[in-house]
């Protein structure tokens, strides 16, 4: 395969490093993990959960005005955070009637801005 600057991206010469093999492997992340973090960036490819966990790395928020921020119907948005709670991306509190949604702890919001920085450098 090809790059931009038409250089090919794979060895020229198949030279395996045993020693290198060896450490990667025993460094490597387990399967189960591996899986998990897969199933995360799954949910993390939907802009409008990515949407939703922005707002709410900035702030605590109900269902009715996420509802309204990410230009959606409660129960779409209900459905949403049905999935990213079970993914403990965000949880929720219960005030009287209202349900009250923030992100789960720091490392979802410090994933998201890290995406953020990432994309926006160049």
């Amino acid at each position: 395969m090809y790059d931009a600057d038409c250089t090919i991206d794979t060895c020229e010469q198949l030279c395996e490093h045993p020693q290198l093999i060896c450490v990667a492997k025993k460094e490597a992340i387990p399967d189960a993990e591996a899986q998990q973090v897969a199933d995360v960036f799954k949910l993390l490819g939907d802009t409008t959960r990515v949407k939703i966990l922005d707002a709410l790395s900035k702030r605590e928020l109900c269902v009715c005005d996420l509802a309204a921020v990410v230009d959606m119907g409660q129960s779409a948005v209900s459905h949403q955070l049905r999935l990213l709670r079970s993914a403990r991306l965000v949880k929720y509190r219960k005030e009287g009637k209202m349900a009250w949604y923030s992100l789960d702890d720091e490392h979802i919001g410090l994933l998201l801005s890290q995406c953020l920085e990432h994309i926006r450098h160049r």
